[in-house]
């Protein structure tokens, strides 16, 4: 899954060997994901598990609440996006690639952050 038009790259790039983990949410669970944690829940987590595995020195997060006009036009973009075509969230960039929605699985991203870091 990716998320790459030209012009938005800009928001999610960092530094050279950096990687930014980006969390489209929103404080009530998805309509379509009922039963599984919130996206702060799974924001926190992320953190936690990813922290345990790699130098978090190295990863910068993000938290977008899409229930929140957002100044940055990209963001915005996204958030539209999400309602227009009904995506489930929490959705999960890796740098500027979609590697997850709804309830997300470890293994993807993390194969994502090892790309990014290589």
């Amino acid at each position: 899954m990716n998320y790459n038009r030209e012009k938005d790259r800009e928001v999610f790039k960092v530094a050279e060997n950096k990687v930014k983990i980006t969390v489209y949410g929103a404080e009530q669970i998805c309509p379509s994901c009922v039963g599984a944690p919130g996206s702060k829940e799974t924001y926190e987590w992320l953190q936690a598990a990813i922290s345990r595995k790699y130098n978090h020195s190295n990863i910068v997060y993000e938290y977008i609440d899409i229930n929140t006009k957002q100044e940055n036009e990209t963001h915005q973009s996204f958030i539209e996006r999400i309602f227009e075509e009904d995506l489930f969230y929490p959705i999960i960039f890796v740098n500027e690639d979609l590697v997850a929605e709804g309830i997300p699985t470890l293994k993807p991203i993390y194969k994502k952050i090892e790309a990014a870091m290589a």
